[in-house]
């Protein structure tokens, strides 16, 4: 019988779940068995899980799960350096030249596991099956706007947390917002998930933003259209190939930028399009100053849809489910071709 383990998560300020109890009573009803970590942070609740008819284990026991197990999280596991010796379901962030990547795939190597990396889950296509994309969007755009309103307090943007919902994050948005006229907003990758949220908490705010996305950077660059808006949202992935949207030069040169969101944040990448930065931004410090006059901030936050985790939830666990029910044969479809990625890049190491 195949075994699905969900993992509680171990990262700070990380609630999300890739299965809500919904979904779970639609794998145990086609026959795969669930088993759902205790967690002290999720944001949907044990009860349900237990009503769904999962079986209920200590948090953080995954180390200790029955060998075939496949376990299933989101963010990253701790970085201790044990072999991985499971079949892993997650973000691994691995295959893009990342040094954090590198030594997960050494772990995965030397235990004999395997990652299915969750941003390499796709169909016949080539299209990711399930993404967080639309909720990273609205809420890198939010985090944007709140640097870019503490920038008109003479201030550094604060702490962030979560919010119970999508209008509490709307309402706390204008407050900050009231008394400042609104900047101007360029989002590139806007007809994807990630611009189409970044451009949709804009529009609410009444942020105006210029949409680009294939067409419009085809030429390759440079973009000095970028640096004519307040505010730069960059919602495409690090990739061989990616434009160089603001180059190292941009600091210095004449400008009206004042905030980048990275909301794709890749920034050790060897491909990331925005070369003024080289770290990520985490909740407690979401700005970083990368130049004082003129201004600039970058917010890179790579864990941005847990800032409303029920609904960034919910919508991506919807999409991934059907991939989910598919588990049952892990060498064909989607989970196939995340195998055959995963081996490459191991082979590789």
């Amino acid at each position: 019988m195949t075994h699905l383990w969900v993992r509680a998560e171990q990262r700070p300020n990380e609630e999300r779940v890739g299965l809500t109890p919904q979904g779970a009573a639609a794998l145990i009803k086609a026959g795969i068995r669930v088993s759902v970590e205790r967690s002290s942070v999720r944001a949907i609740a044990l009860d349900g899980y237990v009503a769904a008819g999962c079986e209920i284990v200590a948090e953080n026991l995954w180390p200790d799960a029955p060998a075939d197990a496949v376990i299933f999280g989101l963010k990253e596991l701790p970085d201790d350096g044990t072999p991985l010796r499971h079949r892993h379901i997650m973000f691994g962030h691995a295959y893009k030249g990342q040094p954090a990547g590198q030594i997960l795939l050494k772990r995965f190597k030397a235990g004999g596991g395997t990652l299915y990396d969750l941003e390499y889950l796709v169909n016949e296509a080539g299209r990711r099956v399930a993404a967080f994309g639309y909720w990273a969007g609205f809420a890198g755009a939010a985090i944007s706007l709140k640097c870019w309103a503490a920038q008109q307090r003479g201030e550094l943007a604060g702490p962030i947390a979560k919010y119970p919902g999508k209008q509490a994050l709307l309402d706390d948005l204008a407050r900050e917002l009231s008394a400042s006229p609104r900047p101007r907003a360029i989002v590139i990758g806007a007809l994807g998930r990630v611009g189409t949220g970044a451009s949709d908490l804009c529009e609410a705010m009444g942020v105006a933003v210029t949409k680009w996305d294939m067409a419009e950077t085809a030429s390759g660059g440079p973009f000095p259209q970028v640096l004519e808006h307040e505010i730069f949202l960059n919602c495409i992935l690090a990739r061989p190939g990616c434009p160089v949207f603001v180059p190292a030069s941009a600091l210095t040169a004449p400008r009206l930028l004042r905030v980048i969101g990275d909301i794709a944040c890749d920034p050790t990448s060897d491909f990331s399009p925005i070369k003024v930065y080289d770290r990520a931004t985490d909740w407690d410090a979401p700005a970083l100053r990368v130049h004082e006059a003129p201004m600039l901030d970058v917010t890179a936050i790579d864990n941005l849809p847990s800032l409303l985790p029920v609904e960034s939830s919910e919508d991506y666990a919807a999409q991934l489910l059907p991939s989910l029910l598919d588990l049952t044969d892990l060498s064909a479809g989607v989970w196939g071709r995340a195998k055959a990625e995963f081996d490459h890049h191991k082979a590789n190491i």
